[in-house]
Parts: structure tokens; sequence; C-alpha cells
């Protein structure tokens, strides 16, 4: 999916949020894709493949709320089944595998990186990769490959880093399909932000979670806090799934990626599902 595509949603949601608590009339929604009536009503249509009022009702945080209500039991009995033991992780929709304390410590030593740009429909991304998966997965905003490749080697700094034609992950699939791909992720943080990553991983698609229940599944019901700095710092964007995560109030911000894009994820894992 072309890159602009998502920059013209981004518009539209923008726009959307700009005239709360109103409704846009679909007038409204084309002016503000700066498109032609016929190619806005056939990307919309191709992209979201609902209308685009009802798309907009799952950006609103009265949807937030309902969600949070009626998935409640659903995500308590995700995070009790697979943080018990009895469920595992490699039935998610994203394997993972943990590094060891060993391999924490040694700083990437022995450790191959690849990396490279892909273009997704909520914008381009850049994908780190290892023979074990993905390390390290960003949407692009304005930072050019040497400053992203500087911090990656912040967090790697005895890896061999490199540049590659394209990456092995189709993330691009993933978000397009789903359950239809499953990359595999190579998971680095300490071991309460890996509790916080694998906690996420459990969140099943089109639910929503607060922090404090979030907290409670990492087995830190008192530090939401810190459990929120580890959601914060979730090196790989969607496949570790933190634009679930929203606040009790059912607001959507306090996103690493930006608050429009965890929009249009929920909302199109909410027309997925629905």
């Amino acid at each position: 999916m072309p890159q602009n595509h998502y920059a013209t949603m981004q518009r539209i949601i923008e726009y959307a949020d700009s005239v709360y608590p109103n409704v846009p009339e679909l007038t409204e929604l084309r002016a503000a894709s700066g498109l032609s009536d016929f190619y806005f009503d056939r990307l919309f249509s191709h992209y979201v493949g609902v209308p685009p009022k009802r798309y907009l009702q799952f950006l609103r945080r009265e949807y937030a709320l309902t969600v949070l209500e009626s998935s409640h039991d659903l995500v308590e009995a995700a995070f009790h089944l697979g943080l018990s033991g009895t469920g595992r992780l490699h039935d998610l929709m994203v394997t993972t595998e943990a590094v060891t304390p060993g391999e924490w410590r040694s700083a990437g030593a022995g450790l191959e990186i690849r990396h490279a740009r892909q273009s997704t429909r909520f914008g381009e991304v850049f994908i780190a990769e290892t023979d074990r998966g993905i390390c390290e997965l960003q949407f692009i905003e304005n930072q050019n490959d040497a400053d992203l490749v500087s911090q990656l080697r912040k967090r790697f700094p005895a890896a061999q880093i490199r540049e590659a034609d394209k990456a092995r992950a189709n993330v691009a699939a993933y978000l397009e399909e789903g359950n239809g791909a499953r990359p595999e992720v190579f998971l680095s943080g300490t071991n309460f932000q890996l509790k916080v990553w694998q906690a996420l991983l459990l969140v099943p698609e089109a639910t929503l979670v607060t922090y404090e229940q979030l907290a409670v599944a990492a087995g830190s019901p008192a530090g939401v806090r810190a459990v929120a700095s580890a959601v914060a710092k979730n090196p790989i964007a969607c496949l570790i799934p933190c634009h679930r995560v929203i606040r009790k109030t059912g607001a959507f911000n306090q996103y690493r990626w930006g608050a429009t894009r965890k929009k249009m994820l929920i909302a199109h894992e909410a027309v997925r599902a629905s």
C-alpha cells in the first residue's frame, strides 16, 4: 500500500478529530482528503472496506469505552491462560523468542542485524532483523536511515549491522491480513520489560486494555507507571501490540508513533473483526 494512502487517511482522521463531537458529512471528508470525489470513494473502500462514517465510529472515545467493558472477561481469560504457563506464546499471532541474560549483557556480540525499509498501509517502516526474528520495527516519521541505524547501534553496540536490499519478514502482509502472516520477533530487554511485552502479546486483536489491566497481567498491579514506561519503550511496533493499550477514560493518546496512527490501527482491527 503506497505511503501517500496513509497520509490521506491521516488528513481525514485529523479533520474528523477537529470537528468532534460532530460527525462530519461525506462531502467534508472528501474535501479534507484533497482528492476527487471519485478517487476518495474508491480509495476509502479499498483501504478500509466500510463507509467513512462507520469507520469514524471506531475512532471515538465512546467506542473505546464500550470495547473496554465488553472485552474485559475475554482479556482477563487470555492473560490468565497465557501467563499461567498453560498457554503457549507460539500459538499467538506473533511468535517470540527472548534473549538470554548472557546475550543481553553481550550487547549483541556475534549477532548480525540487517535493516531495510518497507511500505505498509500505515506508513513506511524501518525493520531490523536477525536470523531469529525482528529485533526492531519502527514507523518512520522524519528520521533518516543514519539516525535510525545510530539508535539501533545504541541498543546493540557489539552487533554487526548492515543494510539489506529488502526485509525478509513481510510486515505489510501481516498488517493487511492479520493472522495470515506470522513474523517472528527477537526480544531484548530487561526481565520486567519482557513480562510487559509478553503480556501485550496476549491482548487479542480488536480488543483494548487499560494500563492498570496490563500491570496486573505483568504481575505488578502497583507498578502502572513502570508498565506504561515499558509500553512506551516497546521496540517492535504492531507485532508487540502496544496500540491496544489505552487510558481507562477511553483516550487514544500516548503512542510512540502518533495518536492518529494508533487510532487507525485500532479502527482497522475493529473493521476486520466486524
